[in-house]
């Protein structure tokens, strides 16, 4: 399946967007890819207010963040892959999500995990049960 983070994003964007607060998402510095304004980022994270007044020409792909923002006053282009988006709330309340690992794609300078010798190739994945948390 395809993952869910993208897809979860826009529609916390729409919500908080559509509810009459301000988006932020909560970003890793550190990932590869990430273009931000490196002042601004501290122990390796960067708030962006990502409203549709402060962001200009706001992208949320399947794979990748971009908008255009002020700094201090300066324009920056901001770039940031989805997997180092790692929430999204509404500053005026709080509420949003924390994303789960999972919910990302996989970095692409992972290596997938070789097929054991004699598999033929196939490899039985092993049966993972669906697994529901509350969220506060």
């Amino acid at each position: 399946m395809k993952p869910r983070r993208p897809y979860l994003l826009r529609a916390l964007h729409e919500w908080i967007t559509d509810s009459g607060h301000t988006p932020h998402i909560v970003v890793d510095a550190t990932v590869a890819g990430v273009e931000v304004p490196t002042a601004y980022v501290k122990d390796g994270k960067i708030v962006l207010n990502v409203s549709l007044s402060a962001a200009h020409h706001l992208e949320i792909g399947n794979e990748r963040l971009s908008f255009q923002a002020r700094f201090s006053g300066v324009v920056h282009g901001v770039s940031v892959p989805v997997r180092a988006v790692l929430g999204i709330y509404a500053r005026e309340t709080g509420q949003g999500m924390i994303f789960a690992e999972g919910d990302a794609d996989p970095d692409p300078n992972d290596t997938p995990p070789a097929t054991p010798a004699g598999a033929g190739g196939a490899t039985a994945a092993p049966s993972k049960r669906p697994k529901l948390s509350v969220v506060k």
